[in-house]
């Protein structure tokens, strides 16, 4: 590994063979990407850790979906795909191709993992089929197998990397991973979406159950808000919960349809927003788990948004100190954008009862 080279990228050209013909979840979306990467100064700064001939054992990586999934429901979705043509609901295409896809996404978050473990800082997994919306036994809204979630039973199992954080900032709630982890102590989700709309989860008060109560937080955000309050939640309400429950590894659901021009959701976030994101996320990893830090991209249908997102979300891995506190200007933090300082009050009300920080 180049020790000049601290963050990673795991793309393959096989996540393209995931055909979905006209669906908003396109191969257009990695191709526009990698483009973007390929023509901006950052492509000097960092590496794919898949080579040209990167090949996979498919056992291998079914073991590690079993983590998770159910082994009833993996060989379904490969017999949906032998069919050439499949529906696994209204949202969610099968071809071909994508159960070979599939694999090669989870193979993405396992290969990042294991290249941070040897020592590189970060990496950004840009691989499709997405999978926040993925349950154990079921996939649905675009998602097959739960990328970030078998990400975090892996670090779990084969690097004994007990405390595992998972932040979502995608539009729509994380449903299937909320419902995985839902009674776990060991993985704490934090998750903003937007209030209303798909799926329809990820209330306030739903905030875990059994031994993972307190361990899931949800932060439905109101409509049109921005970048301000995005970076205002995460500073008030995500910093001090995550340094209170010390992470060992911190993952991210990646997900720029909260962008104001992503015509699958409502809100107003900017590029820049996401870099200032990724930069209190990294903040957080350096503090707490040395820099481990693996996202792994879901939503963002704007193409030019989302490509223009993730350049800056990849431009605040780059850089070797986070330093959040002075991305945006103070002004912006004393203005009570849209309600934002009731609605983080109300927030901490509910969250107060798990986390001393607050």
């Amino acid at each position: 590994m180049d020790t000049k080279i601290r963050t990673g990228i795991a793309y393959h050209n096989d996540y393209l063979k995931h055909d979905t013909g006209t669906h908003p979840e396109c191969k257009e979306r990695l191709i526009v990407i990698m483009k973007a990467i390929e023509n901006n100064k950052i492509n000097k700064r960092i590496v794919n850790i898949f080579n040209k001939n990167h090949e996979i054992d498919k056992k291998l990586i079914v073991n590690q979906i079993e983590l998770v999934h159910n082994l009833k429901y993996i060989k379904y979705i490969q017999e949906l795909s032998n069919k050439e043509w499949g529906i696994l609901d209204s949202d969610t295409i099968i071809s071909k191709d994508s159960y070979d896809a599939s694999l090669r996404a989870v193979d993405g978050i396992i290969s990042s993992i294991d290249a941070i473990m040897d020592g590189m800082a970060n990496a950004f997994v840009l691989a499709r089929p997405p999978g926040h919306h993925a349950f154990s036994n079921r996939g649905s809204g675009f998602c097959i197998f739960n990328n970030i979630a078998i990400g975090a039973r892996y670090a779990q199992k084969k690097y004994n990397l007990k405390k595992v954080l998972i932040v979502d900032w995608d539009v729509h709630h994380g449903n299937g991973t909320q419902d995985i982890f839902y009674d776990d102590s060991s993985v704490l989700y934090f998750s903003t979406h937007q209030s209303i709309g798909y799926p329809g989860t990820g209330k306030i008060n739903e905030v875990g159950a059994n031994k993972g109560i307190g361990f899931n937080i949800n932060i439905p955000m109101p409509m049109g808000v921005g970048d301000a309050e995005f970076v205002q939640v995460f500073k008030d309400i995500l910093v001090p919960i995550a340094l209170e429950f010390n992470p060992d590894i911190v993952l991210i659901s990646a997900g720029q349809d909260t962008h104001a021009k992503d015509h699958l959701g409502g809100m107003n976030m900017t590029e820049l927003g996401f870099k200032q994101l990724a930069s209190i996320v990294k903040y957080i990893a350096d503090l707490t788990a040395k820099g481990k830090m693996v996202a792994v991209l879901e939503g963002g249908y704007n193409l030019d948004a989302l490509s223009a997102s993730v350049i800056n979300i990849l431009d605040s891995f780059i850089e070797k100190d986070a330093n959040f506190k002075n991305s945006l200007n103070d002004n912006d933090f004393k203005k009570n954008h849209n309600g934002i300082f009731e609605f983080i009050s109300e927030i901490k009300q509910i969250q107060k009862k798990y986390w001393k920080s607050l």
